[in-house]
C-alpha cells in the first residue's frame, strides 16, 4: 500500500514541479529590479517546497522558535541531515537564508534550475577548490546580509545517528563574525531514509530553531562546533525522550 502511494505521490511532485517553477520564473522577473538578494523568489520556494508536506495526508511537521533567525541580517545557520525530507520542512522556516548543497543537486531538471536561480551555493565534496569557492561565495553572501544554511554533517546519516560535525560553517562564523544558529530536524529518517525513495511510515516531523552561539564566545571553530553539536543532540534527545512524548 504504502509503495503505490509512494510512486503516486513522486509522480504528482514530478507532474507538479514544472508548474511551480514557471511561477519561480515570474516572481524572478517581476522582483529582481528591487530585490537582488532574491528574498521574494526564496520565500516562493518556501511555499512550493512546504507544498509538498502540507499535500501528502501521510506527513505533518511543526516549526518552532522561528522568531530566533533573522529577517535582515546574515547568520550561519546549521542543521542536522538525516533524510531528503530534511530539504522540504527545512524551507519550512520562511527565512531568507541561502542553502550550500552538493554539486550534483544544481544539475537536476527543475530542482537545479530554481536552486541556480535562487543564486544558492554548491559544493563539490572533497574537492578543495570547491570549497574554497563555496567559503568565499558564503562570505559575500553574509555581507550582503544573507543568512546561509548549511548541513555541517557533510551528508545525510545511513543510520539516522547524529554523525560528527565538519568545522566549514563553523569557521564561517567565526570569520564573518555573524551569528551561528543550530536547527534540530527530527522525525524525518524513518518516512525516507537515504537509501530508497519508498515512504516507509507515517511522518511527525519537527524543526526546532535553537538559541544562537555567538562565536566570539569560543576558543575556536572546534569548540563552536562542539558546543552547536550539543546543542542539536540534546534537543533530538528531549524529542525521542518518554517524557517529551508524554
Amino acid at each position: 500500500m504504502l509503495r503505490a502511494f509512494s510512486y503516486a505521490y513522486w509522480a504528482f511532485v514530478a507532474l507538479t514541479m514544472p508548474i511551480f517553477f514557471l511561477g519561480a520564473l515570474l516572481v524572478f522577473a517581476v522582483a529582481f529590479p528591487f530585490d537582488r538578494r532574491r528574498v521574494a523568489l526564496h520565500l516562493y520556494s518556501c511555499f512550493w517546497a512546504s507544498f509538498y508536506v502540507y499535500a501528502n495526508p501521510l506527513w505533518r511537521c511543526r516549526v518552532t522558535g522561528r522568531a530566533k533567525l533573522p529577517w535582515r541580517g546574515p547568520a550561519v545557520i546549521v542543521a542536522n541531515h538525516a533524510s531528503l525530507v530534511d530539504i522540504l520542512v527545512l524551507y519550512g522556516l520562511y527565512r531568507p537564508f541561502k542553502w550550500v548543497s552538493k554539486e550534483s543537486n544544481f544539475k537536476l531538471p527543475v530542482v537545479g534550475w530554481n536552486m541556480r536561480l535562487n543564486g544558492y551555493v554548491s559544493l563539490k565534496r572533497g574537492d578543495r577548490e570547491s570549497i574554497k569557492r563555496m567559503m568565499e561565495q558564503c562570505r559575500a553572501l553574509l555581507q550582503q546580509g544573507s543568512p546561509v544554511l548549511i548541513f555541517p554533517e557533510g551528508t545525510r546519516t545511513m543510520t539516522g545517528a547524529l554523525q560528527p560535525f565538519k568545522d566549514g560553517a563553523f569557521r564561517l562564523a567565526r570569520d564573518a563574525g555573524v551569528p551561528l544558529v543550530p536547527v534540530a530536524v527530527s522525525g524525518t529518517y524513518t518516512t525516507l531514509p537515504k537509501t530508497g525513495v519508498v515512504l516507509k511510515n507515517r511522518m511527525d516531523a519537527r524543526v526546532k530553531v535553537l538559541d544562537p552561539l555567538d562565536p566570539a564566545a569560543f576558543p575556536d571553530a572546534g569548540a563552536l562546533a562542539d558546543a552547536a553539536r550539543a546543542a542539536i543532540a540534546a534537543a533530538l534527545t528531549r524529542r525521542e525522550s518518554p517524557a517529551a512524548a508524554a
